[in-house]
């Protein structure tokens, strides 16, 4: 027997959305019967019904521990260690420092020494966490800095010390107010017998993917049945093509780790356009002088050449989202002055282009054409680039050539890096390849002031001086892009472009 209010009937429903980036809205019209709400979950704007783990597709290979021995990690060893292996701290869905080994911390006024209480936590293999381990591992980790490049910004640690059982401090040779980012880094999380504290946990290991299941909380309510399946993440490792195909498909509901590389590929597959993100990276997206020789040796001409690059046709022929930059410096952040502007930012491009055809005649009267290796990533990103680029340098009068990223006969090689915290002398010592003498020591003055005031004077001096030598021609910010599900409702776009896996669909701790 059917009973009333419309059960047993079936309506037409219309749902208007934009089902494909670049077109107009879609109509499509669904038989709707007695399952409308799972119908409403899975028909609307490509998103996957919200049933069963979150699947995620990082671009690279299998992700592996940091335990694993790599001079580097990879997009997703980072993921993976992120966690299941946390740190003290970790960044949240923001890209903000939240709790992670340490429930809570202080900092003492003259700002050498930061005291961490650790919450109530298990290793993976039951054993309770104590202060003595996480010293001892997260010396070894500071030990092991220097493999991952993150050795240069961790100098001021001078000791890591056991206070209490729950209590350790970390002191300093000199003041650090940014130090809990770089805790934050999955460079510092702490893994011990092959594995960590979570919030996640490798649950189940196939060939190409792992199932990463929460850390149940011990004190958690008892009325609390603790998690469900879509709590689950399945993580997967693969080529940026598989990886979008899969989720276009509505085979996963994450694509992460996108850079430049990848980015003709996302325009081809046609992905709706609510589904496309793209992040408000911060960091160094330009060409570091490699040789300062040639054509390249004079201060003057690698100032007309930076000048020369149109940025707003570059940022233009990639996505609306993408920002060009002059400066190196994006903010003044902890420097004592504003970011250095070149000379020539007033000009008009016309008269860039002027300055640096009299520098190349000059050349060519006695050398001939001047030549520039350009050492670039492989591909199609890598192909878009090298087409905007080398269009520049053709109107300039230099021919240019392509390089593989490692070749070590590039003239300027492309540094496509997002800033890991937010300081200008990390941008500094990063865009710092081959600059000049005065540009180093005043960098290396910057690491080594006693106070925060000399440090902010100094890197200032840094910032003057690598602008006067022009050994780094910024272009624009890091471009890093996601496909992202609409069940993923704590997904957000930050400066970090860093998407933890315990905040996506819901919190997993």
């Amino acid at each position: 027997m059917r009973g009333r209010g419309g059960i047993g009937r079936r309506w037409r429903l219309k749902i208007f959305c934009p089902w494909r980036a670049g077109s107009s809205p879609a109509v499509r019209t669904i038989a709707v019967g007695i399952a409308l709400p799972a119908l409403l979950l899975s028909a609307g704007c490509g998103r996957r019904a919200d049933v069963g783990p979150v699947i995620v597709s990082v671009i690279g290979d299998k992700p592996a521990l940091a335990g694993v021995d790599r001079r580097a990690l990879t997009t997703p060893d980072r993921l993976l260690t992120d966690s299941v292996a946390e740190g003290l701290v970790r960044f949240d869905a923001s890209g903000q420092v939240e709790a992670g080994l340490a429930e809570r911390w202080t900092v003492t006024d003259d700002g050498t020494s930061y005291i961490f209480r650790l919450r109530e936590a298990r290793w993976a293999n039951g054993e309770p966490v104590r202060a003595a381990q996480v010293v001892a591992l997260l010396r070894r980790q500071l030990a092991r800095a220097a493999r991952n490049g993150a050795a240069p910004y961790l100098t001021a640690i001078s000791d890591v010390v056991e206070m209490t059982p729950e209590v350790i401090e970390v002191e300093l040779a000199r003041p650090r107010p940014d130090l809990l980012k770089l805790f934050a880094q999955p460079e510092l999380a702490l893994v011990r017998g092959g594995g960590g504290a979570g919030p996640l946990r490798v649950a189940r290991e196939g060939q190409h993917s792992l199932l990463l299941r929460p850390v149940v909380d011990p004190n958690r309510d008892p009325d609390d049945d603790g998690p469900v399946p879509e709590d689950d993440v399945r993580l997967i490792g693969e080529r940026a093509a598989r990886a979008i195909v899969r989720f276009v498909n509505k085979g996963a509901d994450l694509v992460t780790g996108g850079t430049i590389d990848d980015w003709p590929l996302v325009q081809r597959a046609d992905a709706a356009a609510a589904n496309l993100r793209i992040d408000p990276a911060a960091g160094l997206f330009g060409l570091a002088v490699q040789r300062r020789d040639g054509f390249l040796a004079d201060a003057a001409t690698r100032a007309a050449l930076s000048a020369a690059f149109d940025r707003a046709a570059l940022v233009a022929a990639v996505s609306p989202e993408w920002s060009a930059s002059e400066t190196l410096l994006p903010d003044q952040l902890d420097s004592l002055s504003s970011p250095t502007r070149p000379g020539w930012s007033t000009l008009p491009r016309e008269q860039r282009l002027g300055a640096i055809r009299a520098r190349v005649a000059a050349w060519r009267a006695t050398a001939g054409t001047p030549t520039l290796g350009l050492a670039l990533p492989g591909g199609s990103g890598g192909t878009l680039l090298w087409t905007r680029l080398a269009a520049d340098l053709y109107a300039m009068g230099i021919r240019p050539v392509r390089l593989a990223p490692d070749d070590p006969a590039a003239d300027l090689r492309l540094i496509d890096k997002v800033a890991p915290y937010d300081s200008a002398r990390w941008y500094l010592s990063e865009a710092c390849v081959a600059c000049s003498d005065e540009a180093r020591r005043a960098i290396e003055e910057a690491r080594l002031a006693p106070t925060l005031d000399a440090r902010a004077a100094t890197i200032a001096r840094a910032d003057a001086a690598l602008a006067a030598d022009a050994a780094f021609i910024p272009l624009a910010r890091p471009f890093r892009w996601s496909l992202v599900s609409l069940r993923l409702v704590q997904w957000q776009p930050n400066a970090r472009a860093w998407h933890p896996l315990n905040h996506l669909r819901a919190d997993t701790r």
